[in-house]
């Protein structure tokens, strides 16, 4: 049997094989190809499906069909009243051109790269002109369309749509922020020592106050135990006059029993006195016989 047909159908097959290979080529859903002959643009392809090129002098450029991200590192910013904030921002884009794009950056870290410098120039000449209070307010949703606005036009030039930019952080820098807890440690200590101050000078008007009112209290008090002590002492006078009109002889025997009680009533006591004199009148009969 003759094998040559056999081996020449096999090299035959071998090559319509390698031709279909380098032939033929997938773009899947999440990518867009350019088809470009000798370096020249033949065909932009955003369908997905099987897709049919010349080998050897034609290739294929894929790209990203789906939204990019882009996260540039922070970067500080002087705003418009001469405030320093620490930015960190993200852009959301697509490639929309992909001609474009290939002929003006080509791959997507050059994008990359440029699209950072654009979205860190608008940035910058926007919230230049920014206060703090705007970027803290709601005026923040307008000066982020303006600076979308700003990307986006340069952006186009490059074959790229930007869909948005925002700001996810924006901080005082690290020397400012701790400036400002210092500042504001030093008001707390402030304030703290003038309410001290202020304490100790209420605590001081309290306390004279009660030691007023201690004095006049006591004063109240010690005015009114005189006029008592007088009312009483006027009573018992009234008393013992009383007495000694009904029987002055007991009245007087009384009085020298409380003379005799306070003046004998010490044991050291030496007292040098006449039995006859008029304090022993009791004891020797002469108190009774004035009586009788």
């Amino acid at each position: 049997m003759n094998r040559t047909p056999l081996i020449g159908i096999g090299i035959l097959a071998a090559i319509l094989l390698l031709f279909a290979g380098s032939s033929l080529f997938v773009v899947n859903q999440a990518e867009q190809a350019l088809v470009l002959r000798l370096g020249a643009h033949r065909a932009t392809i955003k369908e997905p499906g099987l897709h049919f090129k010349l080998p050897l002098i034609e290739d294929v450029v894929r790209y990203d069909l789906r939204l990019l991200a882009l996260d540039p590192p922070d970067e500080q910013i002087i705003l418009g009243d001469q405030k320093r904030i620490v930015v960190d921002t993200y852009t959301r884009f697509r490639i929309a051109d992909p001609l474009k794009f290939y002929q003006s950056i080509r791959t997507e870290v050059q994008a990359r790269a440029q699209l950072t410098q654009i979205v860190s120039s608008a940035l910058r000449r926007e919230m230049g002109q920014a206060m703090l209070p705007s970027i803290l307010s709601e005026e923040r949703a307008q000066i982020m369309a303006k600076i979308l606005r700003e990307v986006a036009e340069p952006a186009s030039n490059l074959g790229i749509a930007v869909v948005d930019v925002r700001i996810r952080r924006a901080d005082l820098p690290e020397e400012t922020s701790q400036s400002i807890y210092d500042r504001m440690k030093s008001e707390r200590e402030r304030q703290a020592k003038e309410l001290r101050a202020q304490g100790y000078e209420w605590s001081q008007q309290i306390k004279a106050r009660a030691e007023r009112e201690r004095t006049v209290i006591l004063a109240e008090a010690q005015r009114q135990a005189q006029i008592f002590r007088g009312q009483g002492d006027a009573e018992a006078n009234r008393i013992f006059a009383e007495s000694f009109g009904k029987d002055p002889y007991f009245f007087s025997l009384y009085r020298s029993l409380q003379a005799y009680r306070h003046a004998l009533g010490d044991n050291q006591t030496t007292m040098v006195l006449s039995p006859e004199g008029e304090f022993f009148r009791f004891f020797n009969g002469t108190g009774r016989a004035r009586r009788e």
